[in-house]
């Protein structure tokens, strides 16, 4: 009987202690940390992918950079030469070609210094007077002295074009020098190739007088022997023969 009673107090008072026990024992909040948990393998992708992202943009930038002076050297290299000399070449071509336009008595033309050679220069007729035979000498010596005149002028109208190309020269070297681009650079070079086929045409034209002069000379010349051949001829033959005939001495009527 008296077990039996004990062991309903016993079942009571576990009761009342595990009740206790759970009352009294501290409640263990987990921190609100405690939930992000830190993954070193997913933070160092990350920072592979920021760091190439990043990596793009700046490749993209220089890229840009890249086209944008690839423009700007397209943009010079097509830039136009701020400078031409052509005006100033044809002047000094038209004033060399003025001079040989007015060479005196023959002119540069094939034409005329055929019929003129023709005229003056040719065979010496036997049948003409002396008068036109000095007339002829005389204009021969004005061809002669109006061609070596007409070679001095050209002479002196390409010396006088020496200080102008010297200065043009000076200014397209200094236009190819600081020449921006291609293009600027590759007209300054064609203006200083249209120079020198100028100063070429003036070398040519001075020979032209030159030559022309020379061969006026050598032309009356070989026209003076000609004629002083005829002329010494002319000298040289007797007059007419004695033809014999009557001669009534005296009067005698008839």
């Amino acid at each position: 009987m008296r077990a039996r009673h004990l062991r309903p107090h016993a079942a009571v008072l576990a009761t009342t202690l595990l009740t206790a026990s759970l009352v009294l024992a501290p409640i263990m909040v987990p921190p609100a940390s405690a939930d992000i948990v830190f993954d070193p393998s997913n933070y160092t992708q990350n920072v592979l992918t920021a760091a190439r992202s990043l990596q793009q943009i700046t490749n993209q930038i220089t890229g840009l950079q890249n086209q944008a002076q690839m423009l700007i050297n397209q943009a010079r290299n097509l830039a136009s030469l701020p400078f031409s000399s052509l005006q100033q070449i044809q002047q000094s071509v038209r004033r060399t070609q003025q001079l040989l336009d007015q060479a005196q008595n023959i002119a540069f033309d094939v034409q005329k210094v055929d019929q003129m050679f023709s005229q003056k220069y040719g065979t010496i007729s036997l049948s003409a007077s002396d008068r036109q035979l000095v007339a002829d000498a005389r204009s021969r010596w004005q061809n002669t002295v109006g061609g070596l005149q007409d070679a001095m002028r050209v002479q002196a109208g390409v010396v006088g074009n020496i200080d102008a190309n010297r200065t043009q020269m000076t200014a397209l070297v200094s236009q190819s020098q600081g020449a921006t681009g291609a293009l600027q650079a590759t007209q300054a070079g064609n203006q200083i190739l249209a120079l020198q086929s100028q100063q070429l045409s003036d070398l040519l034209a001075l020979l032209a007088a030159n030559g022309r002069a020379g061969a006026l000379t050598d032309a009356e010349r070989a026209a003076a022997a000609e004629q002083g051949r005829e002329q010494r001829r002319r000298f040289l033959t007797p007059g007419s023969a004695y033809q014999p005939g009557n001669a009534r001495m005296f009067n005698t009527g008839n």
